[in-house]
């Protein structure tokens, strides 16, 4: 695997200027277009998937900062689903970090996050993009880095894992307690088990099951949650979850 290069914009990628030019499953989140991004009208991105999982500004801005405690070793994050660049924006600008990796799957969508880091000002040396499945590429992280670009490979003991999956699955916007074994199309099983060596933040439906996230804890250690709130309203939670490698070295 190796950077991504500064993809272009494709049909996919749009600004939309008005409601009327917007499909109608995604019109109630460019209402909301300013709280999600602030500089919106300067010329930032979105694919109409993107809509549905971008992380709101000032969540962003929040988990940013709150970040910036975290033990002084951690020099790299890596942001698993970077979306349209909600968070990993977040994460460079609040110059934290050595190094901001940002893993997207979908090219279209890179394109528009590679696009609204420059709207927002960020040195474009301050994130790595990647285009690529994240699982596939942490699998080279734990176990070939010789597989990976010199620019994308880092030191375990110093990495931390920052993780905004989809959030489908049966009862997640509807359920009082959401059962994060039925999140699609990747359940907590599987995030956890393939991020569980390091310390990471899982970015997950305000609803979810906290005796299962209380489960991740290793042993010794304990899982915080904080509730992400706008307006009065919470919106999303967020699961700080100590790895098993830095439990190991203690």
């Amino acid at each position: 695997m190796e950077p991504a290069p500064r993809l272009e914009l494709t049909d996919a990628c749009h600004h939309y200027e008005g409601r009327h030019e917007v499909p109608w499953d995604i019109q109630k989140y460019f209402s909301q277009r300013y709280s999600i991004f602030s500089m919106y009208d300067e010329g930032v991105y979105m694919t109409d998937d993107a809509w549905f999982g971008v992380t709101p500004e000032p969540i962003a801005v929040t988990i940013a900062t709150e970040l910036i405690d975290t033990p002084k070793r951690f020099k790299v994050l890596i942001d698993l689903f970077a979306g349209a660049g909600g968070n990993s924006i977040s994460f460079a600008m609040s110059e934290r970090w050595d190094r901001v990796i940002a893993i997207e799957k979908d090219a279209a969508t890179l394109a528009c996050a590679q696009n609204n880091a420059a709207v927002y000002g960020v040195d474009p040396s301050s994130i790595t993009w990647v285009h690529g499945d994240s699982f596939e590429f942490l699998d080279k992280v734990f176990n070939n880095q010789d597989e990976l670009h010199e620019d994308l490979r880092v030191n375990l003991d110093e990495t931390m894992l920052f993780a905004s999956p989809p959030w489908g699955g049966p009862g997640y916007s509807t359920d009082k307690i959401f059962d994060l074994t039925q999140m699609q199309p990747y359940n907590l099983e599987q995030l956890h088990g393939a991020y569980k060596e390091l310390d990471h933040l899982l970015f997950l439906p305000r609803t979810s099951d906290l005796r299962q996230l209380a489960k991740l804890a290793p042993p010794g250690e304990k899982v915080e949650v904080v509730q992400y709130c706008m307006e009065g309203a919470s919106k999303a939670l967020g699961a700080y979850i100590p790895g098993l490698r830095n439990k190991a070295k203690a």
